[in-house]
């Protein structure tokens, strides 16, 4: 309640602080989704990509379906087992990392837990917390938890988020395996006269729409992620074409 003369009453309750309901606070969270959408979008635009030089190459050299299913086919399952592969090694080194950093932190706090709490008050000051104040933050979140308070601070893991390398190659190859199908498809519905005009304006579409749909779930601007996946794709087909057709040519 405000008097008349614009003050705030005395027993008046504090405004509730501004909530940001759309900002991510948790950094486990956060690095799962992003490595979710890094896997998913890297995925996605490989087997647009890769796919479509394939079949869009050996297209330029012949005009039989035959070739052009079998290649499309033995590209998409060796990019799928690749992609999974990949991020499976990838993860898996980092999680190795992220488990022997942890491990080491839980060591030092039981053989040397008064240097170990010194140095997360050090660590504090260097946020610019004054030293009565680091020290109190520090005896608090030691008292809760100390693993998790110096891992926090020391390391930036969340012990309770670790990535999961299982989880990151069953999303690339899933991933890899959806953005493959519409090549496929774009190159083996139409007539073959217009295969290969009708199968790049889709590609484009689709790595123009993958780039976007990445730029908004990470919060970044669209411009530049859908330019630069659109530009790639669009190189690698040129020049998957120019090679089919001079190798056509060449063995025809």
């Amino acid at each position: 309640m405000t008097t008349r003369d614009g003050v705030a009453a005395e027993h008046d309750p504090p405004e509730p602080p501004h909530q940001h309901s759309a900002e991510p606070h948790a950094r486990g969270s956060l690095s799962n989704r992003l490595n979710w959408l890094r896997a998913g979008v890297l995925g996605a635009n490989d087997g647009i990509v890769s796919t479509a030089g394939i079949v869009i190459g050996v297209a330029a050299a012949t005009t039989d379906r035959g070739p052009i299913v079998t290649a499309g086919i033995a590209g998409i399952a060796a990019g799928a087992v690749s992609m999974a592969l990949g991020e499976y090694v990838s993860v898996s080194t980092q999680r190795d990392t992220e488990e022997a950093l942890l491990a080491k932190e839980s060591r030092e706090l039981r053989e040397q837990p008064q240097a170990e709490f010194d140095e997360l008050v050090g660590l504090y000051e260097e946020k610019g917390l004054t030293h009565e104040t680091a020290c109190q933050v520090a005896t608090e979140l030691t008292a809760r938890d100390a693993f998790e308070a110096h891992v926090d601070v020391e390391l930036g893991i969340d012990p309770h988020a670790l990535t999961s390398p299982w989880q990151a190659a069953t999303s690339s190859a899933v991933s890899f395996l959806s953005g493959a199908l519409l090549p496929m498809l774009a190159i083996l519905i139409p007539p073959a006269s217009l295969r290969i005009p009708i199968t790049f304006i889709a590609v484009v579409a689709a790595l123009a729409m993958t780039g976007f749909t990445g730029a908004r779930l990470g919060g970044s601007s669209p411009g530049r992620p859908v330019c630069r996946v659109v530009v790639g794709g669009a190189l690698a087909m040129i020049v998957t074409f120019a090679v089919g057709r001079l190798v056509g040519h060449a063995v025809g």
